[in-house]
């Protein structure tokens, strides 16, 4: 059952796996949320573990930084781990003034200027979109745990540093700016599974204010209670 970069059998993961980009905010996650974890993957360093919460089985791993690895990572857990739902827990840098740092965003589509959308053979313009299901549970569990959020669409990139300034590529109205949710969204439509993006700002390129990398590691304790939350609420939709 193994894949290049995996070495968990078929049944290891959960339904529903959580995915940070950092494999130490993936381990935070799991030592702090997740009752009794069981390591099913440690290839390259990127660890695997499912456990539960809430009485839920529920998996998380990290993975990685950007389109391609998120697209390996999300591609080899739809196609042979028969994992239903990602659900995307990341930093995000803010592209409008009134988010600030520590508000989440809930990624309703993602656009991009980056050519994965060619190997999808969609058009340079294509937003994918989040399971809206899944989209809706997350706003509503920020509502109820009154978190200061906003939600829409979010801009994914292939450069952490650019020449180019993120005005001249990002659409205008794209909230704030990472760099894995479309190659999820892509991945998850053509496999016809769910996935999400739930994000924390950690910096703000309106205003130049930025958190720690511990503070990314361990601080975002908000989206990672409404991810598990979503995580419950799905969990009777996937047989």
């Amino acid at each position: 059952m193994a894949t290049p970069h995996n070495s968990a059998n078929l049944g290891d993961f959960a339904k529903t796996v959580l995915m940070p980009g950092d494999p130490k905010r993936s381990k935070f996650i799991v030592d702090n949320f997740i009752e009794n974890p069981v390591l099913v993957n440690d290839v390259r360093g990127v660890q695997g573990y499912t456990g539960t919460y809430k009485g839920v089985r529920v998996s998380v791993m990290a993975s990685g930084m950007g389109m391609p690895s998120m697209s390996i990572y999300a591609y080899e857990l739809f196609k042979f781990y028969g994992v239903e739902n990602i659900i995307r827990v990341g930093s995000a840098g803010a592209l409008v003034k009134d988010l600030n740092l520590f508000d989440i965003v809930v990624a309703k589509c993602a656009c991009t200027d980056s050519n994965m959308l060619s190997a999808f053979n969609v058009p340079k313009d294509f937003s994918p979109q989040a399971d809206s299901e899944m989209y809706e549970l997350a706003v509503s569990e920020c509502e109820r745990q009154k978190l200061p959020y906003k939600a829409g669409k979010v801009f994914s990139s292939d450069n952490f540093y650019c020449h180019k300034s993120v005005s001249e590529r990002a659409d205008e109205d794209a909230l704030a700016i990472e760099m894995e949710t479309t190659a999820l969204y892509l991945n998850a439509s053509v496999f016809n599974k769910r996935a999400l993006s739930i994000l924390t700002v950690s910096d703000s390129l309106v205003t130049g204010v930025e958190t720690t990398s511990e503070q990314r590691r361990s601080a975002f304790l908000g989206m990672m209670k409404v991810a598990l939350e979503v995580a419950v609420k799905m969990d009777g939709k996937n047989d």
